[in-house]
C-alpha cells in the first residue's frame, strides 16, 4: 500500500515519519482538501480465475460532512480501512464467485460496505473486479448530503459505476432501498464502525437485515484499538446474542504478520502499543 503517492500531502509524509522515527502509528490518514491515492501492492485474486483485473490505483476525495454530522468522523480514512484494503484476499471473494457460478437461481456476488466514508475498500473491490460480471458492490454511509456526494463522485472518478453504487443508509432503518428486491448481501464489510457503543444496537440490526441468511455469507468488521477493548467486547457480546456465529476474532499487527487471539485486556498495553494493532472480526450465521 502506498498512501497519497501522487498528491504529496505533507500530512501523510509527517505520518510516515512518525512510524519510521518513533514507531508511532497514526490511526487515520488524509484530509478533505487533498485527494487520497491508494496503490495496491498485490492482487487479492492470486489465481486470476475470478476475472479480477488487478488494477492498482484508486483516487478518492475525503468527505467534508455538514457541521451537524461532524461526530460521524467521516472526514478521514482510518487505518482499519487501509488495512482492510491491503488484505482483500482475506474476504475470499474468489470462493464466493465460484459458488455463485454454480448457482442456478442467483449467480451474482453482492458486497455491501457500511459506514464507507470515502469508500476505500468497497470501491477498490469494484475496481479490481470491474471486468467480472458476477460482482456488484454497494457503498453506503449516513444520509449526509456532503458525504454522499463525495462517495458518489468517488465511484464516478474511479470509473466503476457499472458495478458499484453509492447509497445513503442510516443504520437500523428499513434496508429495502439497499436491496431493491434483490437477495441480501453475500459479503458485508465495515471499517472502524464500533467507536460509539450507543450505536452498536442499530449497527447489529443492519447486519442482521443485510447479510444473506446463508452459511456461506460473511461479515468482516475491522477496527482499530483506539475504539477501546471494552467497546469491542460489548459489540461481540451483542452480535452473539443476536444470532451470529463468531467465526474468528483476531488481533492483527499493522506492520508485520503477527496475529493473536482477541483478549479484552492485555497487561502493560499503552497507547503506542495499541496503535500497532487492528481487530478483524468475521461473522457468519449459525448452523441451526
Amino acid at each position: 500500500m502506498l498512501l497519497n503517492s501522487e498528491s504529496g500531502d505533507p500530512f501523510d509524509f509527517f505520518s510516515d515519519s512518525l512510524v519510521t522515527l518513533y514507531d508511532y502509528h497514526p490511526i487515520s490518514f488524509a484530509t478533505s482538501s487533498v485527494p487520497f491515492v491508494y496503490t495496491l501492492k498485490s492482487c487479492p485474486a492470486k489465481n486470476h480465475t475470478s476475472g479480477c483485473n488487478c488494477s492498482t490505483n484508486i483516487t478518492l476525495q475525503i468527505p467534508d460532512p455538514e457541521a451537524a454530522n461532524w461526530s460521524l468522523h467521516a472526514s478521514s480514512i482510518w487505518v482499519s480501512s487501509t488495512y482492510l484494503a491491503d488484505h482483500l484476499d482475506e474476504l475470499k471473494l474468489d470462493n464466493h464467485i465460484r459458488l455463485k457460478r454454480d448457482s442456478i437461481d442467483d449467480n451474482t456476488v453482492r458486497i455491501l460496505e457500511l459506514g464507507a466514508s470515502a469508500g476505500l475498500p468497497g470501491i477498490l473491490i469494484a475496481k479490481l473486479y470491474s471486468d467480472c460480471k458476477g460482482v456488484e458492490v454497494m457503498v453506503t454511509d449516513y444520509p449526509d448530503k456532503a458525504i454522499m456526494k463525495t462517495l458518489s463522485d468517488n465511484v464516478t472518478r474511479n470509473r466503476v459505476g457499472h458495478c458499484c453504487r453509492a447509497q445513503p443508509h442510516a443504520w437500523g432503518t428499513d434496508p429495502s432501498p439497499l436491496l431493491h428486491g434483490a437477495p441480501a448481501f453475500d459479503v458485508v464489510i465495515a471499517a472502524d464502525t464500533l467507536w460509539n457503543p450507543e450505536l452498536h444496537g442499530i449497527f447489529v440490526h443492519t447486519l442482521q437485515s443485510t447479510l444473506k441468511r446463508s452459511l456461506d455469507s460473511r461479515a468482516h468488521i475491522v477496527v482499530g484499538l483506539h475504539t477501546g477493548r471494552y467497546s469491542i467486547q460489548s459489540f461481540l457480546e451483542k452480535v452473539v446474542q443476536s444470532g451470529f456465529d463468531l467465526k474468528s476474532v483476531l488481533e492483527r499487527q499493522l506492520s508485520g504478520s503477527e496475529t493473536r487471539q482477541w483478549k479484552v485486556t492485555r497487561d502493560q498495553e499503552d497507547e503506542i502499543e495499541r496503535r500497532k494493532w487492528v481487530i478483524w472480526i468475521q461473522l457468519g450465521w449459525k448452523n441451526n
